[in-house]
């Protein structure tokens, strides 16, 4: 089956799909990007995904070019068309073609592309034996609360984990742990407290994020926002990333140092199944 792709209001086959190199999305990285979820051909937790869509947009005072519900329309005919079961729908809206400068060009149509990927999420390996992770320094910008398509700083932490033939990047700025480098990074205390850093520019608002912070307070267990430090990590009982081509993805090693006892923990195992039931359940 041929894989179909939708650019600039069009549904084509990948070979034909065609973008101007005056795009500023390549130019300049001067657009946003969201990634959903997709299980037994169903959006996960989309909603959140769009919200955050228009949000960027916004940031970045691009308009959107669809609405709510029409961009639904396209991610499920995306879906359909690539007979997707299970993996992810990527969103990109770039400013657009125009002559290359630096301020926004008076008349431009904003530039949107949608693919899917298969990937097993379910059923993915790595959620059963977990992930380590390395550290790397935060390059990153300052408005890091902004999905921007502008990653280089991401891909060079992905290539360091690579390299060091592990799962994930942790970034890290002034002792503390950010994020990871396509996640959101917790750890849980020994007396099971749950930790993520607060919402500010510094982070991302994960999506997946939110609904497990949601799930562990409805489960009655602690949750605590607040910045850690790579000591606390490195101290920590349990582990574990979120991201939305992850779920909640177990984490057993920080910079090779076991996390507990190497191993997926007990809390984390709950969480991942909280989550998974949300999945399956629409």
């Amino acid at each position: 089956m041929a894989r179909i792709v939708f650019v600039n209001g069009e549904f084509l086959p990948f070979e034909e799909a065609r973008l101007p190199i005056m795009d500023r999305g390549f130019l300049f990285a001067d657009g946003i990007y969201e990634v959903s979820a997709v299980v037994g051909r169903r959006l996960i937790d989309n909603e959140g995904h769009l919200t955050r869509l228009a949000r960027s947009l916004g940031e970045i005072r691009i308009a959107n070019p669809y609405s709510d519900e029409e961009w639904v329309g396209l991610q499920t005919e995306l879906i359909t068309r690539n007979e997707l079961d299970e993996g992810i729908v990527y969103t990109q809206v770039t400013r657009g073609a125009a002559e290359r400068d630096f301020a926004f060009p008076k008349e431009a149509t904003p530039t949107v592309v949608m693919f899917t990927q298969p990937k097993s999420i379910l059923a993915s390996p790595q959620a059963e034996s977990g992930i380590a992770v390395v550290t790397v320094p935060d390059l990153r910008w300052k408005r890091r609360d902004i999905k921007s398509v502008a990653l280089l700083a991401q891909v060079l932490a992905k290539q360091a984990a690579a390299e060091a033939g592990v799962g994930e990047a942790w970034m890290v700025e002034d002792g503390a742990v950010t994020e990871g480098s396509s996640s959101t990074a917790f750890i849980i205390t020994r007396d099971g407290t749950i930790v993520t850093r607060p919402l500010s520019n510094a982070i991302l608002p994960g999506i997946t994020r939110r609904s497990v912070m949601r799930l562990a307070q409805e489960a009655q267990l602690r949750v605590e926002e607040r910045l850690f430090t790579l000591e606390e990590a490195h101290d920590a009982a349990e582990a574990f990333i979120t991201s939305a081509s992850s779920f909640v993805m177990p984490v057993v090693a920080i910079d090779g140092t076991p996390i507990g006892d190497g191993k997926p923990g007990r809390l984390t195992r709950r969480l991942r199944e909280l989550y998974l039931d949300m999945a399956r359940e629409g």
